[in-house]
């Protein structure tokens, strides 16, 4: 039987700790019977980017968005030139390709399941934007930890499969 292919929106250059992560989400969807599929990855561009994603993505059964920081802010303006302009102190800002891609399989209307780092906010990281799953991954991983992680895409592995099956 072939996998399921998943899209996994995630930032290429990680640290440590997010490669960690990074490693228990894609051993899960391994178990599960899905491959993983992203450019830079698994896909490579051969036009343009954002054109490549939009159709691996129209392959893919479901998305998962990793939230990891790539960008820290130590201080900043928000909403400058505004009445609600405001300093900002330590934000931190994932690759904004996790708002692209995430809208992309939104408008797939493909089931989706997001992770972020907790520091992670905005976009498709806000909770109640849509009606995907949203999930902070934990402070330490411990064997407790991973098997949340894995119940939870356990439960969107269930819509996955449902979709995958129609087509």
């Amino acid at each position: 039987m072939s996998k399921i292919p998943v899209f996994v929106s995630c930032p290429t250059i990680l640290n440590k700790r997010q490669k960690a992560y990074r490693k228990i989400i894609i051993d899960i969807i391994d178990d599960l019977n899905m491959e993983p599929r992203a450019l830079g990855r698994s896909d490579y561009p051969k036009d343009f980017p954002l054109k490549e994603i939009a159709i691996l993505c129209k392959r893919c059964s479901g998305g998962i968005i990793l939230g990891f920081e790539q960008t820290k802010v130590i201080i900043g303006e928000i909403k400058r030139g505004t009445k609600e302009e405001k300093t900002i102190k330590e934000k931190s800002l994932p690759t904004p390709w996790n708002n692209i891609e995430a809208g992309i399989l939104f408008g797939l209307k493909l089931p989706l399941l997001i992770f972020k780092e907790k520091e992670i906010s905005g976009g498709v990281f806000d909770y109640g934007i849509s009606d995907a799953f949203i999930h902070d991954f934990p402070q330490k991983i411990t064997e407790a930890k991973k098997n949340e992680i894995k119940q939870v895409v356990q439960k969107w592995f269930a819509e996955v499969s449902v979709l995958h099956n129609i087509f």
